[in-house]
């Protein structure tokens, strides 16, 4: 028997993880703030929807949300009509938002207090990894309620861990940017050095891909970034929205990341050169402009 369930926020990464549980069996209830992408969801997958996150909490016992940032999460979750004025003691709220660890700590208070358990729960594999079911879950909060939400956050992820308390998903979320980061302007550098010397990229990335340069980024993005494709998942604007809450974040505890810092300004580069949308590897389009 599925657990009745509200799922807010639709984006691409949301879409395809609520028709997931949908997909499982649940009784899934959408909110999205466009009501169209709702209804669309709805048609596809079956369930309701509805016009506020309040609304849409009403009876479930597990409450999921991906939306944009610090401002969004604390607006579907504590605002007026939000989440937590709707749900149930008892509840669980799991946020796949990326946002800072202070939100997350802030909300998981402010649900304790009513008896509704909060856990931060950043994903990464993008949107591939969403459609594909097969994100990875870093979790914050506390044992049991994590032990109730896991079977659930299985349905669109291959991996689930709790990292520990309060906070703790989104600090390994952030680890995960800055390591991103570094790779991604590495691969960069190493394919433009490469097409400068004259070698065959592919024969290059072919023979050191079977050492210790090898990474998840060569792998799956060198064909692409060797094209000048740029379409590819997560887009820049999002990476810098992340790199901005891991270097606050770092000023905060006093964590030195030189590289993480100077990568986000090439990420600006790119935003100037019109790639916003573009995915992250396009790092590598600042050092071979068109």
């Amino acid at each position: 028997m599925g657990s009745k369930v509200a799922f807010l926020g639709l984006g691409v990464m949301g879409y395809p993880m609520a028709g997931y549980l949908a997909s499982a069996g649940h009784d899934v209830t959408v909110y999205n703030r466009t009501a169209a992408k709702a209804e669309k969801w709805v048609a596809q997958h079956g369930g309701a929807s509805a016009a506020t996150p309040r609304e849409a909490v009403a009876g479930a016992a597990f409450v999921f949300a991906c939306v944009g940032n610090d401002d969004d999460l604390r607006a579907v979750v504590a605002g007026p009509d939000g989440a937590f004025h709707g749900m149930g003691e008892g509840s669980i709220f799991v946020d796949n938002t990326t946002a800072s660890a202070e939100v997350a700590r802030e909300l998981h208070a402010q649900g304790a207090a009513k008896g509704i358990a909060f856990l931060d729960a950043p994903v990464s594999g993008g949107q591939a990894g969403a459609e594909n079911g097969a994100l990875t879950v870093m979790v914050g909060g506390d044992e049991a309620p994590y032990e109730k939400a896991a079977p659930l956050i299985d349905h669109y992820a291959k991996s689930c861990r709790l990292m520990g308390p309060s906070g703790a998903g989104q600090l390994t979320k952030m680890v995960n940017q800055i390591c991103i980061a570094g790779l991604v302007q590495g691969l960069s550098e190493g394919i433009h050095f490469a097409k400068k010397a004259g070698l065959d990229v592919e024969a290059v990335i072919d023979v050191i891909s079977k050492g210790a340069a090898q990474s998840w980024q060569m792998e799956n993005r060198y064909v692409t970034m060797n094209k000048g494709e740029y379409e590819h998942g997560f887009a820049v604007d999002w990476m810098r929205k992340d790199l901005d809450i891991c270097l606050t974040t770092a000023r905060q505890i006093k964590a030195k990341l030189p590289v993480a810092a100077l990568v986000d300004q090439f990420y600006a580069d790119v935003q100037e050169m019109g790639g916003s949308r573009w995915d992250t590897s396009s790092l590598l389009a600042r050092l071979d402009p068109k």
